[in-house]
């Protein structure tokens, strides 16, 4: 469980990631960034944006293959390398950049 800096608390699973999707907000994203030791920066929330259209359509959060392939039609092809994923999401940019949008943890992800 976490407060979001508007003093709503918010349910997360042992993972960490929302037990309610509808409880999502930019502040929630913020808070979890904290916990991961980063900043959202406008490239940051770009990659965010994207993940929260793809679940939107396709009702399920990418592995890294699709997140690049999904990044790379809407931000161009030097956002959607791999490379630049991680210095952005460090560890697995799927799975953290799934939990920051408030998506649920892609199911080809360890």
């Amino acid at each position: 469980m976490i407060i979001d800096t508007k003093g709503n608390t918010v349910e997360l699973d042992e993972e960490g990631y929302l037990y309610h999707l509808d409880q999502w907000t930019p502040e929630v994203a913020e808070v979890l960034a904290a916990e991961d030791g980063l900043e959202l920066t406008t490239e940051h929330w770009e990659v965010i944006d994207v993940l929260r259209r793809f679940y939107q359509q396709f009702q399920l959060s990418p592995a890294m293959r699709p997140l690049v392939k999904a990044v790379a039609a809407e931000l161009g092809p030097e956002k959607g390398r791999s490379i630049h994923l991680m210095k952005l999401f460090p560890g697995s940019p799927a799975k953290v950049a799934a939990r920051l949008a408030g998506l649920p943890k892609p199911e080809n992800c360890l």
